[in-house]
């Protein structure tokens, strides 16, 4: 899959951008998100998915056979600001 990365923040703890930065590694050599494992669709209309990463969640869909990463927030945050 092809994974689409664009930056508008940067994210300060160095730790959590290497954890991302593995995901979208992941990602990109995946050929569906269905072998990724912490991963899932969310209810909203549309191809929505979350990727749990420790007390974050990185949101992204999906168009074909592209990925956009959207959004990493905290847990408490990503279902209000995502989708």
């Amino acid at each position: 899959m092809r994974a689409k990365v664009t930056c508008t923040r940067k994210i300060k703890d160095a730790e959590l951008l290497q954890r991302i930065q593995v995901i979208i590694e992941e990602v990109e050599n995946l050929d569906s998100l269905a072998d990724l494992s912490n991963v899932k669709k969310l209810k909203a209309q549309g191809d929505y998915y979350r990727i749990r990463v420790g007390d974050y969640r990185v949101g992204l869909t999906v168009n074909e056979s592209t990925v956009s990463f959207v959004r990493v927030l905290h847990q408490k945050e990503i279902y209000r600001y995502f989708p």
